[in-house]
């Protein structure tokens, strides 16, 4: 069982490293395409692509110009403790132990624009280039385009590796946008996603800001009880969420939790 969540915009590149272990990006060769493709933009360009303000604009041109195919702890963090968006809020990895750290990393892949596919201890140099951007290369008109089948092929490749074959499955905590770079139809797994609703005035319904927290709290929930058999989330209960079988399908699982005070 592998499990895939989004990254986030909001980067932490200064708090204290949870760990000093760290590995390689495998796709750095593409990320590398995908800048040069980026540098030729212009900081108005990238504010009218990304369709953010003027200073973050100015901030990703200069994070694009100092971008390097060589990888190094003094240019770049570990993806997971990089991040620092609602998911990885939920995610709490600063407080992992290095056994935790040891198994994330067999076991969760993070979608990523540049990166293609990052392992939790990939070393990341700052960044924002979005799945959904829009952004023209060698490849097509778009990113999804640019990977292709790449991201589904390593996912196979993994499974394979890992000797899983028919009992294959894919935790699917990431956004509709990140996974679109996923190809469920090609893939070995079967997809599992977790829906998390919130009750509202009486409604249960998504509330992106609890969602993508509560996407963070699986992935740890997943971590902390060490779960192989997909079966065994189905016991989440972190901050008052719990599993609602008769709202559910085979491969969609709904949370549910009471309105919160």
């Amino acid at each position: 069982m592998l499990m895939v969540v989004s990254p986030a915009k909001t980067l932490d590149y200064t708090s204290p490293l949870a760990t000093t272990t760290t590995s390689q990006p495998e796709f750095i060769a593409q990320s590398a395409e995908l800048i040069e493709v980026c540098r030729t933009l212009t900081p108005a360009d990238i504010s009218s692509l990304m369709k953010v303000s003027d200073k973050i604009a100015g901030l990703n041109a200069a994070r694009f110009a100092e971008w390097s195919e060589t990888v190094t702890s003094d240019n770049a963090r570990q993806a997971l403790l990089a991040f620092k968006g609602d998911v990885y809020t939920g995610l709490e990895a600063e407080t992992m132990s290095e056994a935790d750290f040891a198994w994330t990393q067999d076991h969760l892949r993070i979608l990523s624009g540049l990166y293609g596919l990052l392992k939790p201890l990939d070393l990341m140099q700052p960044y924002r280039l979005e799945m959904g951007t829009k952004l023209a290369n060698p490849r097509g008109t778009n990113l999804y385009q640019f990977w292709g089948n790449t991201l589904t092929d390593k996912f196979n490749a993994l499974y394979k590796e890992r000797g899983e074959s028919e009992d294959a499955v894919l935790i699917n905590l990431a956004s509709n946008e990140y996974f679109k770079a996923v190809k469920p139809k090609q893939l070995n797994a079967k997809v599992i996603t977790p829906v998390f609703k919130d009750c509202k005035n009486g409604v249960y319904k998504v509330i992106s800001f609890y969602a993508k927290k509560a996407r963070g709290m699986m992935a740890r929930y997943i971590v902390d009880h060490r779960i192989e058999d997909p079966q065994a989330i189905k016991a989440f209960d972190v901050a008052g969420y719990y599993y609602s079988e008769a709202d559910s399908t085979a491969t969609e699982w709904v949370f549910k939790r009471e309105e919160q005070s």
